[in-house]
């Protein structure tokens, strides 16, 4: 170990990919602690930081507190600026409201304003897919996916959104494709709150972490009342 006096340890190079938190603080916690005890010394933020949970303000200033983080933009903070713009459904437009309400107008607008995509060491990240923060990519190459990938000029796409976390290739095997899976609301029947790390030579590791995923399902019916018990039952089940 260096001495007081000696050169100062690199900062780690290990980038933690976090997407759709939705508002679930005890799993961004859980996560948070998971990369930092794997090494990540770097943040890319997905998209879907706070709709749909008992949490949003908290989630949002604890994301705040990670310094040099990058963030990009989801639908729902395109959602939350504008409940017009989400489909016509009162629970999902109610959702919005009540987020909105919790995070204030100056934050509301500062999500919304996040950019659509990065790229990071040469790694394109977007929220759902190229072209569309709603239009997502399955674990299995779907109709049309060749559309949604034909601008991408990058060697591997980072996306999420579907809450699905897959890691595969392009039926041409030509382009890369990570979903990191969600944070706060997996729909793959597994509760735990899902992420990815990638290491500085590229390899990407698929992560799973425990938390109390029934608390966070209680404190969305608690928090937001009845209407809500969606929300609350997909937390408990991974399901859509």
């Amino acid at each position: 170990m260096a001495g007081a006096g000696g050169p100062r340890p690199l900062k780690s190079r290990v980038l933690a990919v976090l997407y759709d938190i939705h508002g679930n603080l005890p799993a961004l916690d859980a996560v948070l602690a998971d990369a930092s005890a794997a090494g990540a010394g770097r943040y890319l933020l997905g998209g879907d930081y706070a709709l749909f949970g008992a949490w949003p303000r908290e989630t949002v200033d604890r994301l705040d507190a990670l310094a040099g983080a990058t963030w990009i933009r989801g639908n729902g903070e395109r959602w939350t600026n504008a409940p017009a713009e989400s489909p016509a459904d009162l629970m999902i437009r109610r959702a919005a409201r009540c987020c909105a309400e919790e995070l204030g107008v100056m934050d509301v607008a500062r999500l919304a304003a996040l950019p659509f995509d990065a790229v990071v060491d040469g790694v394109r990240f977007c929220h759902a897919s190229p072209v569309s923060d709603v239009a997502g990519l399955t674990a299995s190459p779907g109709e049309g996916e060749a559309a949604l990938l034909a601008e991408v000029r990058e060697r591997q796409l980072v996306v999420g959104h579907t809450h699905l976390q897959f890691s595969r290739t392009t039926a041409d095997g030509e382009l890369s494709l990570v979903n990191p899976g969600s944070v706060g609301m997996p729909f793959d029947g597994d509760p735990r709150a899902a992420y990815a790390l990638i290491a500085d030579d590229g390899v990407v590791e698929l992560r799973r972490v425990e938390y109390d995923y029934a608390a966070s399902a209680a404190a969305v019916r608690e928090r937001l009342g009845d209407w809500a018990e969606l929300f609350a039952r997909r937390i408990e089940t991974a399901r859509f």
